[in-house]
């Protein structure tokens, strides 16, 4: 937890209110996604139990598995829900937009105008979709124990949305609480913040109560059933038990038409408070402010989407069981360097992120009290190197010497610093500027801070980051396993147990 994180925990505490950490939101909001709200059967792995799915919250279609012990029965589940999200996703691949090559000798490229976007409540749900395409992915078709062609379908999705999940600039799998948290400090822990009903309490109470009543209120599994995917403990020995095993004891078909009706009903008044609250937080975060990166964040999600259908349908292959050296390590690269470019990205579009580096003394906050736009230097020719003094009362780790600092007013322009000086509490930090003043010895206007204006330099940078250099697949090196076989369906895939 950051320093200023704590410190608007406490004010929430104090005060009774969330309290936001973020004067911009940093994710992309939909206009129309799906909502996803999963249960499972307690005992085993990610036995699906029930969902509530869709993307309008006033008609949500409620999932039901009567005898969840049953394979049959939850892929005749897993069929239903890939009708519903595969024909989401299938809405998105109709029209297209064609972008320049990004260089000389490629050709244009083609990517969708826009993406999907699902939400479920809490991590848990992530969890959920991860385990559900490692189910699915591999069952086949044809032969023994064919399922439905959208359930493999299905399970490449799954997995593929969970991937996305991993990387902190991807909104294309939300999580509800994590999104929630990342715009608003509440008073209660990070434990208690997992719990949807209570984050939401301390962000939107109800009319009539405080935010520590809706939150102590949100305890209560019978006032408030847990967002899932686990069940409540006392609802499965009071409801879900006595239902299930109705179920298997029936003796009539209009007995077990009965009964089933009750499980459907029970399990839709679990769902469907957390479905309510998925679709307001929603609502309360596509309200806020966009952060000037967050489009072009989303426009790398549509980048990715639309390489993803291109994938499925020209190879189609389910995503392997494990990564392999040479793609782990890919994705683990790529992981760091995209989760730097969004540190920042959201530090350049919010104030009150980039705090957080002047707390720690990697950025600094001032005003410029001395300004040089003339100024040159010597090299191999003489060029154009304005210099700048910013005055700050900010806390400094940074010394003489460090260089490539960048001002999100003008990103592109790095700065060096000369020399520091203290007085009166106060620090003097003496700048030379390097790029976005033309190539001539006259800096055009407004291209280097004027005295008075009020600046802030950090070592964060956005820019372009080449991606690392990885053998090819067929050159694994023997001590990292060597190439990889290719995939092959097998028999047992479609065998194999729900675990």
């Amino acid at each position: 937890m950051s320093t200023l994180t704590a410190l608007a925990r406490v004010q929430a505490a104090h005060h009774g209110a969330a309290q936001q950490i973020c004067t911009v939101r940093h994710l992309h909001v939909h206009d129309r996604p799906l909502v996803l709200v999963p249960l499972t059967l307690a005992g085993e792995t990610n036995a699906p139990l029930a969902a509530m799915v869709g993307d309008r919250h006033g008609n949500p279609q409620v999932l039901v598995v009567p005898r969840p012990r049953l394979r049959e029965q939850r892929f005749v589940f897993v069929e239903r829900l890939a009708n519903i999200v595969l024909s989401y996703v299938d809405g998105f691949t109709d029209d297209v937009e064609t972008l320049p090559a990004k260089r000389k000798d490629d050709e244009p490229r083609q990517r969708f105008t826009d993406a999907p976007q699902v939400w479920v409540p809490n991590p848990g749900g992530v969890e959920y979709l991860r385990l559900m395409g490692r189910m699915t992915r591999f069952r086949q078709t044809t032969g023994d124990y064919a399922v439905a062609a959208g359930v493999p379908q299905l399970g490449k999705w799954a997995t593929w949305l969970a991937e996305q999940a991993e990387y902190p600039d991807s909104s294309v799998l939300v999580a509800a609480t994590q999104a929630l948290t990342g715009f608003w400090a509440t008073g209660q822990s990070s434990l208690e913040d997992g719990n949807l009903a209570a984050l939401m309490g301390w962000i939107a109470p109800p009319a009539g109560m405080t935010a520590e009543q809706a939150a102590a209120t949100a305890e209560d599994p019978i006032l408030c059933p847990p967002a899932g995917p686990a069940t409540d403990p006392q609802f499965d020995r009071l409801v879900l038990a006595p239902a299930l095993r109705d179920l298997e004891e029936a003796p009539s078909d209009a007995v077990r038409v009965r009964v089933q009706e009750r499980l459907t009903l029970a399990l839709r008044e679990q769902m469907q408070p957390t479905w309510d609250r998925v679709w307001q937080a929603i609502g309360l975060l596509g309200a806020q402010q966009p952060g000037g990166s967050v489009e072009q964040r989303w426009a790398a999600d549509r980048d990715r989407f639309s390489d993803f259908v291109a994938y499925l349908r020209d190879t189609g292959h389910p995503q392997a069981k494990r990564d392999s050296a040479v793609l782990g390590a890919r994705k683990l690269h790529d992981m760091e360097r995209r989760l730097a470019n969004f540190e920042a990205q959201r530090a350049f579009d919010d104030p009150l992120v980039m705090g957080e580096q002047r707390m720690t003394g990697e950025a600094f906050t001032g005003i410029v009290t001395w300004s040089d736009p003339l100024r040159t230097v010597t090299l191999s020719r003489r060029v154009l190197r304005p210099g700048i003094v910013v005055e700050t009362e900010d806390p400094l780790r940074l010394v003489a010497g460090d260089a490539d600092l960048r001002d999100p007013q003008r990103p592109n322009q790095k700065a060096s610093i000369l020399r520091l000086s203290e007085s009166a509490g106060k620090i003097s930090v003496s700048l030379e500027l390097q790029g976005g003043t033309g190539s001539g010895l006259t800096a055009p206007p407004g291209s280097v801070p004027a005295v008075g204006e009020r600046v802030t330099y950090s070592r964060l940078q956005v820019s372009y980051m080449s991606p690392g250099q990885f053998p090819a697949r067929d050159q694994t090196p023997w001590t990292h396993g060597g190439p990889p076989q290719p995939y092959a369906p097998a028999t047992s895939d479609a065998a194999e147990d729900w675990s």
